[in-house]
């Protein structure tokens, strides 16, 4: 992985069952609110590719990642657990270390209910900053705001302006979604994201005032 990364587009590595939806909604919110592109694998429909080659893809673009490991109860169906997480954080965690001078320039934020459950199934991570978002969407939000600030350096919303337009946002989703026809709690990934951007364009000034 030997590319040159966007340092505009921010991996999010994270569950995607109805559980996890309104985290997954708050980050792409946080990520696109301070000027960053989110990525991710529900963005991509290529048949022509395997899914771990458009994750590797991916991963490859991003210089930041957003990698959520709250998701290690065993499956209903399976009684087994979800690794796609963990893998997925491998494969960046590898393109930092081995990459080029690009990839290596890559900057990891590692999510979890707690901030050190992780020592109990994947202890290779001792000695890693791990963010805890206790299960919260709003928190998970202004991690993600804080951690963005830090490793771009870029002057950003603050986290309590982010959080009050994201809460502005929730309150105009149904009809957002209502005009488009679709069921607001299952828009698909680029219909979200596209709906986020044209309403922070379009949302009056006062929103987004401290």
């Amino acid at each position: 992985m030997a590319g040159q990364t966007s340092t505009d587009d921010v991996f999010i590595n994270c569950p995607f069952d109805d559980a996890f939806a309104p985290t997954f909604r708050a980050l792409i919110f946080s990520i696109l609110v301070c000027g960053f592109r989110p990525r991710s694998a529900r963005e991509l429909d290529d048949g022509g590719q395997t899914r771990i080659d458009k994750i590797l893809g991916l991963i490859e673009q991003c210089r930041y990642g957003i990698h959520d490991l709250s998701r290690t109860e065993l499956d209903a169906v399976h009684n087994l657990p979800r690794f796609n997480m963990p893998l997925e954080l491998g494969l960046f965690l590898g393109a930092k270390r081995y990459g080029g001078k690009h990839q290596k320039a890559k900057r990891v934020l590692i999510l979890d209910v707690e901030q050190f459950r992780y020592q109990r199934f994947i202890s290779d991570l001792a000695g890693m900053d791990i963010h805890q978002h206790g299960g919260e969407p709003a928190r998970a939000l202004r991690e993600a705001r804080d951690w963005l600030a830090n490793v771009s350096r870029r002057e950003l919303p603050s986290a309590d302006r982010v959080q009050r337009v994201y809460e502005a946002f929730l309150g105009d989703l149904p009809d957002l979604a209502a005009a488009l026809e679709f069921d607001p709690d299952r828009i698909p990934y680029v219909d979200f994201e596209r709906i986020v951007g044209r309403w922070l364009v379009e949302a009056p000034p006062a929103v987004g005032a401290d």
